[in-house]
């Protein structure tokens, strides 16, 4: 397993990260121990989580993910063997905190209390903002995202933010802060009144990020590499897409956008496209095509891990074993070639 730091942090995380949203819905509780038990044996100490996981997402299932990694703790005496990410959910979800969550001090320390309790664990190691109140270009807004707000109230808001989070630092419930879903200019603001006003900097952003998704550059890319707030990718197989068992319509018993009752946004025509034409260059090159998909985001200077999911053994170490494959040159040309090919498939 290769190590990052994560930011300034001090400490240095698996380039490899297990994602656990799954766990719960998808995946069992025996299920999820056997899959954190193994991640353990290869190396991985960064586990990423989140208050409202499990996915896809309702009322039901809200926190069960962190409860099942709670349970494994207190079964496996682990905790001290991982360096555990949070987070704690932004608007739009009504059975969070009955619908009226917005990321501030109140709603701040009742997620934290909360998560604590269900993770069974005195500290979270990374506590994450999973999106901005002001809205995100995620999940599938990208086209039509305007990011039009009050700036003076938005920027109060990161302050009494920062405020709470510093409080939460030096009670000891919290060691360090991240974002997620972020901006470049949402970042840059984050950072800058940490410094002004001498608060806890944020020390990664967790975004989507994979062949088919590459809006984290140039200008993210650029911030993270020159702040030292590198990139936690998430969906780097774009929700399995990459694999190419959802094309031409089609939907897999047990798989996510099979149970998924929410409209798949990046569904279409030209995803189709650019699937099959990875997938020829993996063939090509005598690869499995999510193992090629996740070797290009681990070969990134900008991420500091790469999080997989999966919902079954086979698909957890096929992943984790794309930390040992290094794409050649002629590999990463024909990468460049396809992105223009297909620069936004969604």
């Amino acid at each position: 397993m290769e190590y990052r730091p994560l930011g300034r942090t001090g400490l240095n995380i698996s380039l490899i990260g297990l994602g656990t949203m799954t766990w719960g819905r998808q995946n069992t509780q025996s299920e999820g121990f056997e899959q954190m038990d193994y991640a353990l044996t290869q190396g991985i100490n960064f586990f990423d989580t989140a208050e409202m996981y499990a996915v896809p997402p309702n009322e039901k299932t809200y926190g069960t993910t962190e409860t099942i990694i709670g349970n494994w703790f207190a079964a496996r005496n682990t905790r001290h063997d991982v360096i555990l990410a949070s987070k704690i959910a932004g608007p739009g979800l009504s059975w969070v905190r009955n619908g009226s969550n917005v990321i501030n001090k109140k709603n701040i320390n009742l997620a934290v209390e909360s998560s604590l309790k269900r993770l069974q664990t005195d500290y979270i190691d990374l506590y994450q903002l999973h999106w901005p109140n002001r809205g995100s270009y995620h999940f599938g807004q990208v086209w039509d995202y305007a990011p039009q707000f009050d700036r003076q109230a938005v920027e109060d808001n990161f302050l009494e933010t920062l405020e709470t989070l510093d409080q939460l630092v030096k009670a000891g419930k919290i060691r360090h802060i991240g974002l997620s879903n972020e901006t470049s200019w949402g970042t840059a603001k984050w950072l800058e009144l940490a410094e002004k006003h001498q608060l806890p900097r944020m020390a990664s952003i967790q975004n989507e990020y994979s062949l088919l998704c590459r809006h984290f550059e140039p200008d993210l890319s650029e911030l993270a590499l020159h702040e030292d707030c590198g990139l936690l990718a998430w969906s780097p197989l774009t929700r399995g897409l990459m694999s190419g068992k959802y094309l031409n319509g089609a939907r897999p018993k047990g798989a996510r956008l099979t149970i998924d009752s929410r409209k798949e946004h990046r569904l279409g025509e030209p995803l189709d496209a650019a699937i099959t034409d990875y997938m020829a260059l993996a063939d090509a090159h005598q690869m499995d095509v999510c193992q090629m998909a996740l070797a290009f985001v681990n070969q990134q200077p900008f991420v500091c891990s790469t999080l997989i999911g999966a919902t079954n053994m086979a698909q957890l170490k096929s992943n984790i074993a794309s930390i040992d494959i290094q794409l050649s040159d002629e590999i990463l040309s024909a990468i460049a070639q396809l992105r223009r090919q297909h620069p936004m498939p969604f």
